[in-house]
């Protein structure tokens, strides 16, 4: 007989992390462990990973839910997406928790080159929202670091000193030095959206996330369609789980790119759905994490890497925490590894 408890965990940021939505100092997330009664030494765990105002499952008694989940163990073990299809990190944290317990090796859940440590996953550079200075001194890491795709986030601060800083970027490292991802989170306004989009597209811009708030399939297919820079969907996304629902939304808006999310879009078989749909409309893609810890992460990667896409992953959010979960996972000459010193689950024991 399966047995499962969840344990809180807070997250604490190296330093303050600025999106349109906010500054982040701290993120809840949940771990949730399973084992057998008569193999309590034998544990998986998985993230369940909650985006504060973005998560789909972001509303009352989701803690409530979780500990219902754990009394109920077994009647979710072999029915977990349809069981939990209005909350999708626990279907997350849950499909993880089960693929871990199953594996030969702990933490190992496909094993592949990646978790040989043979190969990397190539990554975007992540930069963070904050004042110009902050955002410059980012930067500077990242080419340093040898990053060949940069994302920045913007939305947060005036649009005009965004637009100097990515003018800025492309005066000191010409297009050869690194291609441009933007992540707007939805903050443009639709009076004002096309106007910024082709001031922003004068700098040669890979793609933007999101630029207009997810709901308006209409004026999103608009954008789309006349659009100077490619468009990735990515909060469009979320709350959508019905296979027919997926198609639709993808047929109607024709994007340029769709972002994975498995954490906020219901865990690996919901995004294979999606990749499946983009595939079919010659859309491109490809995953993001959703700060999780390295728990979530290292599921999210190893995943990831089976599915071999060519793009640069946004999978470099494992250094975010000073209390992150200890794992091999590292990152080096702006690629993901799976190579370094072993997991310690020292940290989750002692929350609890």
């Amino acid at each position: 007989m399966y047995k499962a408890k969840h344990i809180k965990y807070l997250l604490k940021f190296k330093n303050p992390s600025g999106t349109s939505r906010g500054v982040l100092t701290e993120k809840e997330t949940y771990f949730l462990k399973l084992w057998k009664e008569n193999e309590p030494d034998v544990i998986g765990i998985g993230e369940c990973c909650l985006l504060k105002g973005l998560s789909y499952d972001d509303k009352p008694g989701y803690e409530n839910k979780l500990a219902e989940v754990c009394q109920n163990i077994g009647e979710y073990i072999d029915n977990i997406s349809d069981k939990l299809i209005e909350f999708p990190s626990i279907c997350l944290g849950l499909e993880t928790a089960i693929k871990d317990f199953q594996s030969v090796d702990k933490r190992i859940l496909f094993p592949s080159d990646f978790t040989d440590g043979a190969e990397g996953i190539p990554i975007n550079g992540l930069i963070w929202m904050g004042d110009i200075g902050y955002m410059k001194e980012q930067l500077r890491k990242k080419v340093e670091e040898g990053f060949r795709c940069i994302k920045i986030k913007i939305g947060a601060i005036e649009f005009e000193e965004e637009l100097k800083f990515i003018n800025a970027m492309r005066k000191d490292y010409p297009q050869n030095y690194f291609e441009i991802r933007l992540d707007a989170n939805g903050a443009f306004g639709m009076d004002d959206v096309m106007e910024k989009l082709r001031r922003l597209s004068k700098h040669n811009i890979h793609s933007i996330e999101q630029p207009i708030k997810q709901g308006n399939w209409a004026a999103m297919a608009q954008l789309c369609s006349e659009t100077p820079i490619p468009i990735a969907l990515d909060e469009e996304l979320i709350g959508v789980y019905l296979y027919e629902e997926k198609e639709k939304l993808i047929s109607s808006i024709k994007p340029q790119y769709i972002i994975l999310k498995p954490s906020l879009l219901g865990g690996f078989k919901q995004c294979e759905q999606w990749i499946e749909i983009a595939n079919k409309y010659k859309i491109g893609w490809w995953v993001t994490s959703a700060l999780e810890s390295n728990i979530g992460l290292n599921a999210i990667a190893q995943w990831t890497y089976t599915l071999r896409s060519k793009l640069p992953q946004g999978l470099g959010t494992g250094q975010l925490y000073i209390n992150n979960i200890v794992s091999p996972l590292l990152i080096e000459d702006s690629k993901l590894w799976y190579m370094g010193n072993g997991w310690s689950l020292d940290r989750i024991d002692t929350e609890e």
